[in-house]
């Protein structure tokens, strides 16, 4: 087995259009993961659970109203597939929902901490309410806006649990500097060429002075984080030397 992992994680996603996953996860680092025996993907088509010929999975909803409705069988029938005699709870079933908890690193590290995931796209109008109530364990949302349904919102949560299981980067301190990962904007990177369209690498970066380099790179990280999302700040772990930097940063603001 390569990687770290003895066992892969597994995601099962249910979905009505299983097409819709082929590009996205034969590529990339999706495709190494799965690869080198980190993940398993599978996608289930719900339809294949519908109970008429015309494997029918959404209807009308009851008292009226525009769009259609995903039933509650085929879904309960699916998510009892994957489960192979497993009690329903065993494994979290998570429903790609507007209504859902919003996704941000915090929750991407936590779900990194399952062995297994099921994910259940939404799609019309939204998911017949028993199937919230009775058997998801989990809604995650990927934003405030409304996506046709819920196979985006799957591939999203994928790659962003996937890129935090050891062995998938191939410098795992790549990911510990990423943004959000310690709560805060990544800091400016630079590559060749040194000089390019009138501006230079900072000088500091090429110094090899490794403390320096440090600072540096912690400082730009607050910086950005002062300009662009100061409201990060309040579920950032800061050390008190960050806390020196932001007041140094913050007093140089408010003389511009």
């Amino acid at each position: 087995m390569k990687g770290y992992w003895v066992e892969a994680m597994k995601f099962t996603v249910l979905t009505l259009f299983p097409g819709m996953f082929g590009g996205p996860f034969n590529e990339s680092m999706i495709k190494s993961a799965q690869d080198n025996g980190i993940v398993e993907i599978s996608i289930v088509d719900i339809r294949d659970f519908a109970s008429d010929k015309h494997r029918t999975a959404d209807d009308y909803p009851f008292g009226g109203g525009s769009g259609m409705i995903l039933k509650p069988e085929p879904v309960f029938q699916a998510v009892d597939s994957v489960l192979d005699g497993r009690s329903r709870g065993t494994v979290p079933v998570i429903l790609i929902s507007p209504q859902g908890r919003r996704l941000d690193h915090g929750v991407a590290r936590e779900l990194a901490e399952e062995p297994e995931l099921v994910l259940l796209c939404g799609h019309y109008k939204g998911v017949d309410e028993r199937i919230r109530d009775d058997l998801a364990t989990d809604e995650v949302s990927i934003g405030d806006f409304i996506l046709t349904g819920g196979e985006l919102g799957a591939m999203v949560i994928i790659d962003a649990v996937t890129r935090l299981l050891p062995g998938v980067l191939g410098d795992f301190a790549s990911a510990e500097t990423d943004t959000f990962y310690h709560g805060l904007l990544e800091h400016g990177q630079y590559t060749r060429p040194r000089d390019f369209g009138g501006r230079s690498v900072p000088e500091v970066l090429l110094s090899g002075d490794h403390e320096a380099i440090r600072v540096w790179r912690r400082r730009d990280a607050l910086r950005k984080t002062l300009l662009r999302r100061p409201d990060l700040f309040g579920s950032a772990e800061l050390t008190e030397e960050d806390k020196r930097m932001l007041e140094a940063l913050k007093a140089e603001q408010s003389k511009n």
